[in-house]
């Protein structure tokens, strides 16, 4: 499958940086260019949740899941190379804690995007491998 480079950046900031600020403005950019796209916006919220969550800002992050869960909802279980349904299983548990966070508080956590498509996995190595040679 041709992947675009945004959502290979995506994938990257995501499960290798875990930079979701970072991750907001690559798909955010993918997001529009594929006229806004439900199933970007899907991943996007799920980042943007996070770095809400991150940075003490529950009622935020609650929104942004509600979004993510609702927008990845319709899409099968493995599409454009990952596990969708494992990620919006995680966003549905995230979702939940959050809005049980007055009685039963939790530490933020990172999430990970499963990436089942092996080409895939290996052009978003090799972004990684080319960041830390770099560096």
């Amino acid at each position: 499958m041709n992947y675009s480079y945004l959502y290979l950046l995506f994938l990257y900031y995501f499960n290798y940086k875990r930079d979701y600020y970072e991750c907001h403005d690559v798909l955010e950019e993918l997001w529009f260019e594929t006229q806004r796209d439900r199933f970007y916006q899907g991943l996007l919220q799920v980042a943007v949740g996070l770095y809400h969550y991150r940075w003490n800002n529950p009622k935020g992050s609650i929104l942004l899941f509600e979004g993510a869960v609702e927008k990845l909802q319709p899409y099968p279980e493995y599409m454009r190379g990952i596990h969708v349904g494992k990620i919006r299983k995680e966003a549905e548990e995230y979702l939940y804690k959050l809005r049980q966070l007055e009685e039963h508080p939790f530490d933020f956590y990172d999430l990970t995007i499963d990436i089942t498509d092996e080409e895939l996995q290996l052009m978003v190595d090799s972004i990684h491998k080319e960041v830390e040679e770099r560096s």
